[in-house]
């Protein structure tokens, strides 16, 4: 009997942290829930040196078994979720929007130029992050011993990027779908207007354009393979079962038009 028949499933749990966001996959260690939780309950989660507070999602045991982290990871199911730790959460968001409030008043008074994305409260309590875009350096120190100073905590200030920014916000594409990058992409790869020439897409801008007003991320997995076909999966629906590759970049373009091991191309 070889090691992966012997190998047990790992008890694992799907976690939600914000409407808009994906879950993700926690273990479940030896807690004993009574009575058994069900989707929308809320559990205490450890992240590494930290822990958050989250909402229980529906799990599909497959989907669950592929994304489940390995046994020593620390993303783990501390407890369910108790009265204190509700209300802690509670007072957070309240004191997320007065942060937010407040850091808009000063990024005017100050002229910077930077557009606050997100204010997130840590779960101790330890900081406030402040996510932000900008289309170059930001002198924020000023901005930031002012924060400092009103709130009493330690300030973080984040740049991300343009996908980033739709990825935290969430939205619909033009295919009437939930953005990629917030529901299952787990990276952001290069794209170039070369990948929409090779699909005999229109070089129209604003078609190519997604809600970040980046070229679209599907462009890159939806590339025809070497034979000329298409398997992208999300523009033919069961034609690949790797709609995150795609024939583009899951099997180097040396499939047939009678699929591969790569790509499930028949329905």
């Amino acid at each position: 009997m070889d090691g992966s028949a012997e190998r047990q499933p790992a008890r694992c749990m799907s976690v939600k942290f914000d409407p808009v966001g994906r879950t993700r996959t926690f273990l479940l260690p030896e807690v004993d829930f009574d009575p058994k939780p069900k989707p929308g309950d809320q559990v205490v989660v450890q992240m590494g040196a930290r822990r958050a507070l989250g909402t229980m999602a529906p799990t599909i045991p497959p989907i669950a078994e592929r994304t489940a982290p390995p046994p020593e990871s620390p993303l783990r199911v501390v407890r369910r979720a108790t009265r204190e730790d509700v209300l802690r959460r509670f007072r957070q968001e309240q004191r997320e929007r007065e942060a937010r409030r407040i850091c808009l008043l000063k990024i005017r008074e100050r002229g910077l130029q930077m557009k606050l994305v997100r204010v997130e409260q840590m779960f101790d309590d330890s900081k406030l992050v402040f996510s932000f875009t900008a289309e170059g350096r930001v002198d924020f120190r000023g901005l930031v011993r002012e924060l400092a100073s009103e709130f009493k905590a330690r300030i973080e200030m984040r740049q991300i990027g343009a996908r980033d920014e739709a990825k935290v916000l969430g939205g619909y594409g033009t295919c009437g779908r939930p953005l990629c990058c917030t529901t299952w992409l787990q990276s952001f790869e290069p794209i170039s207007i070369k990948m929409a020439k090779r699909q005999n897409l229109s070089l129209n801008p604003s078609r190519l354009s997604g809600a970040c007003g980046r070229l679209k991320c599907c462009l890159r997995y939806e590339l025809p393979n070497a034979a000329g076909e298409q398997h992208a999966g999300c523009a033919h629906e069961s034609s690949c079962s790797r709609s995150a590759g795609g024939c583009g970049s899951g099997c180097g373009g040396d499939c047939g038009s009678g699929g591969c091991g790569a790509c499930d191309s028949r329905a």
